[in-house]
């Protein structure tokens, strides 16, 4: 939600489709988006949480080119969008992952960190898991109710600012920064599963006895 009311896409669009005169397809900028994050994990488990922010902020630059380049060519397709949203959840826990052997197996706020990694990687999935099943299995059928009213607390974008801010934090002022954003992001990530939860039983269709 929060990307969608920030980013003008148009203009975005119209900012990086000159770099569709690259040669790259749209997947190929995908594919280098993670290749970039997979730079990012090694770089924190190398204990360089500077270099590991810049190439996760690189690797979301990209992901916004590849599509900016295929609606600037017109190689704009479903099997393009649904690559681009797999690959961007493979990002996200390359992050994730990379900021718990950042920080250290022995780092804890009440449990240990490793357990916050895992309580947020589920909070993640379930957050995209409950819109989609609630899609699949017919419950909310109004594409329209999916994508604006089915949002929630703290949607991709939103975690991905609170686990940044969080690193800039640690940056400039130590590494409880950057677990405090964890521990948030997690708390936060599975209270939005939930809330869907509820959208989705509040805006779904009556189902009959037969079905």
């Amino acid at each position: 939600m929060l990307k969608s009311r920030l980013v003008d896409g148009k203009k975005v669009d119209r900012s990086l489709a000159g770099l569709g005169r690259l040669g790259l397809s749209p997947n190929a900028w995908t594919a280098l988006a993670l290749a970039v994050a997979l730079g990012g994990f090694l770089a924190l488990v190398g204990n360089r949480l500077l270099l590991g922010f810049l190439l996760f902020l690189l690797s979301g630059f990209l992901d916004m080119v590849d599509g900016a380049v295929a609606r600037a060519t017109g190689r704009a397709s479903a099997a393009g969008a649904f690559l681009d949203g797999v690959l961007d959840r493979y990002v996200e826990v390359l992050l994730i992952l990379g900021l718990l052997f950042y920080l250290g197996p022995e780092t804890s706020f009440f449990i240990p960190i490793g357990a916050w990694i895992a309580i947020l990687i589920f909070g993640a999935v379930m957050t995209s898991f409950v819109r989609a099943y609630a899609d699949h299995r017919g419950l909310v059928e109004d594409q329209k109710v999916l994508a604006k009213e089915m949002g929630g607390l703290l949607e991709r974008a939103e975690r991905l600012i609170l686990i940044y801010a969080g690193m800039i934090g640690a940056l400039l002022f130590g590494d409880d920064w950057l677990l405090g954003a964890i521990v948030l992001a997690a708390v936060l990530s599975n209270l939005t599963a939930v809330q869907r939860i509820f959208l989705a039983m509040r805006y779904g269709r009556r189902l009959t006895p037969d079905e």
